[in-house]
């Protein structure tokens, strides 16, 4: 039988940036090793980068303070984000009229496990 793999998690809610521009980053380190996901984060210019970056390395600091997992050893398991609320915004336009903007938020979520060699 198959042992379930122990995953340490950390989440970030309320991120003022719309869930698509974070999952084009998050498509990036999936499945990656902690340090290869660290050095492709370092160099994106995208603001997302740095929230991802952040939780990243949170769900890592609770692998090692709480599970005793070893940094190097480290591989991100699941990597998501889901939809937040919506702030709704109208933008006044041409003869009265007013077309209606959404500010989107998310819900970022990062799962990091322990290699098993």
């Amino acid at each position: 039988m198959m042992e379930k793999q122990k995953t340490v998690s950390s989440t970030v809610k309320y991120i003022r940036i719309s869930p698509t521009k974070i999952n084009i980053i998050l498509a990036k380190i999936r499945g990656k090793t902690y340090k290869e996901a660290l050095k492709i984060l370092k160099y994106l210019p995208q603001k997302a980068g740095s929230v991802v970056w952040q939780t990243l390395y949170s769900a890592v600091c609770n692998g090692t303070n709480n599970s005793n997992f070893i940094k190097e050893k480290l591989i991100i398991k699941e990597a998501y984000v889901n939809q937040g609320p919506i702030l709704k915004r109208m933008r006044p336009r041409a003869q009265g009229r007013a077309f209606a903007i959404q500010k989107k938020m998310s819900h970022l979520t990062i799962r990091v496990a322990q290699k098993n060699n």
